[in-house]
């Protein structure tokens, strides 16, 4: 269903009973609302929770900010070093976390329980940290404060990071293989065992919404945000950050760096998982952040 948030269309689901507690689920860097397994939502709300999902503005069915063109990348990260305070992106994180409090305010939801997973866990602390009122807990999955001096990605994983914010994509076929590569390489070793699953997890999302511009002005707007530490300190909804051991795209010290600076919050290594939702990895994850919810 397509609702109005924060003044553009958003493309979003509700599952579950009404009633139910809330829970929104933020997607991360690129990526639709089909990219969190059912599986998943399915066992969210036989928990009793009502699990909302929607795709992030430039991705999906979502609104799409066509003609506006983000900066260069590399020469975005040297000028925000040198004036961390310039704004250059044509939207930042901010502006998503009002998308996703839109969402909320359009399904007349109050209070919700917040997920988000790698840009959506940056977005979620901003929703935390500045629409409090509207939190009941938060759980960041595989995300990070983008702290300065922050491990990042490895060596191979950025420079395949950068070509593909940067490639000009023009067929849905080279979209596809780039993608594919990419994920590859930040999935558990149980993921990369399913490539045929994500070749086709990846087909669908081309077939709901094939959009190349979206992710380069969804990267622009992460290098544009920068530091969320300022942001998790304000934070007092009651947080778990959930974390990947295996990830090299985010390493988990990034994760514990968004628990070393909310209060009270509390820090779960998962073992076996990369920057990914490994299938075996779900039970465990609906268990704990069910337990979180309800101990909110």
């Amino acid at each position: 269903m397509q609702v109005i948030a924060n003044g553009i269309n958003i493309e979003a689901e509700d599952h579950g009973n009404p009633e139910d507690p809330a829970i929104l689920l933020v997607m991360g860097y690129t990526a639709q609302l089909i990219y969190w397994p059912m599986d998943f939502v399915n066992g969210l709300v036989k928990e009793g929770f009502r699990v909302v999902t929607f795709d992030n503005r430039d991705v999906g069915l979502s609104y799409k900010f066509d003609g506006v063109r983000p900066p260069h990348p590399l020469r975005q990260m040297l000028t925000k070093r040198l004036f961390p305070k310039r704004q250059m992106a044509p939207y930042n994180l901010s502006d998503m976390a009002r998308d996703a409090v839109g969402v909320l305010d359009a399904l007349k939801i109050d209070r919700a329980h917040i997920v988000g997973a790698s840009m959506g866990g940056m977005i979620g602390q901003l929703i935390a940290g500045d629409h409090a009122d509207r939190v009941l807990s938060f759980t960041p999955v595989m995300s990070s404060t983008n702290g300065p001096g922050l491990p990042g990605a490895n060596a191979e994983v950025r420079k395949v990071l950068l070509q593909t914010a940067r490639a000009k994509v023009r067929t849905p076929d080279e979209a596809l293989e780039l993608g594919l590569a990419f994920s590859s390489l930040i999935a558990s070793e149980e993921g990369r065992n399913r490539p045929e699953e994500r070749r086709a997890m990846m087909k669908l999302a081309q077939e709901r919404g094939f959009y190349p511009p979206g992710p380069k002005r969804q990267m622009a707007a992460i290098i544009d945000t920068g530091n969320l530490r300022p942001t998790a300190n304000r934070i007092t909804a009651p947080t778990m950050v959930i974390h990947g051991a295996d990830d090299p795209l985010i390493p988990s010290v990034c994760g514990q760096d968004i628990a070393a600076n909310v209060k009270g919050a509390r820090f779960e290594l998962v073992e076996g998982m990369g920057h990914d939702l490994p299938p075996s990895k779900l039970p465990k994850m609906v268990d704990l952040i069910a337990a979180h919810c309800r101990a909110a």
